[in-house]
């Protein structure tokens, strides 16, 4: 005479019931996209912090930073149709001299002159692009660039709707 266990699950069925269970889990667990916010893995933009676009006849920037301050880790600028780009990048003392940049997958590294800065602790590189780089036509689609080194990378995210500003800039350097 077999007794009935409600909670016991056949020596046979052990295997599916195992494999249910964890296709269960795995259900409820919360991915990458929804912890992020964002269903493209893009990173969040810094409170505070936004993409500035400043532009006369004679130069344009894009600034990288808290409006109204001094707190501007990197700036890009061209002569209005040039096509090339000056990248100014403050960094920790020890830094490489080089410029790394990423956009959505695209990097670059350029080379770079260094000086102390006047405004902050630190470095401030020096260093010439173009405006058709592969890093900045995808930091112009995407919204964002990030400065990165062996051991950091820090994603300069558009608040929304300032994207604009970013597009507005390279057709002024003379990206089209």
């Amino acid at each position: 005479m077999s007794v009935f266990r409600p909670h016991a699950v056949p020596r046979r069925l052990l295997p599916i019931a195992a494999l249910l269970a964890v296709s269960a889990l795995a259900a409820c667990a919360p991915t990458a996209a929804n912890l992020s916010g964002a269903a493209s893995g893009a990173p969040l933009p810094t409170p505070g912090y936004d993409w500035h676009l400043n532009a006369d006849a004679d130069e344009a920037s894009l600034t990288y930073g808290v409006a109204e301050t001094d707190d501007a880790p990197m700036d890009l600028s061209c002569r209005p149709g040039s096509g090339a780009l000056q990248i100014l990048l403050t960094v920790a003392q020890g830094h490489p001299k080089a410029v790394s940049l990423e956009s959505g997958g695209d990097t670059e590294t350029y080379p770079a002159q260094a000086e102390p800065s006047a405004l902050h602790e630190g470095l401030d590189l020096t260093a010439q692009a173009r405006a058709t780089d592969p890093v900045f036509l995808r930091f112009r689609r995407l919204g964002w660039l990030a400065p990165y080194g062996a051991d950091y990378r820090t994603p300069f995210v558009a608040q929304p709707g300032s994207e604009k500003q970013i597009d507005r800039f390279f057709a002024l350097c003379g990206q089209g």
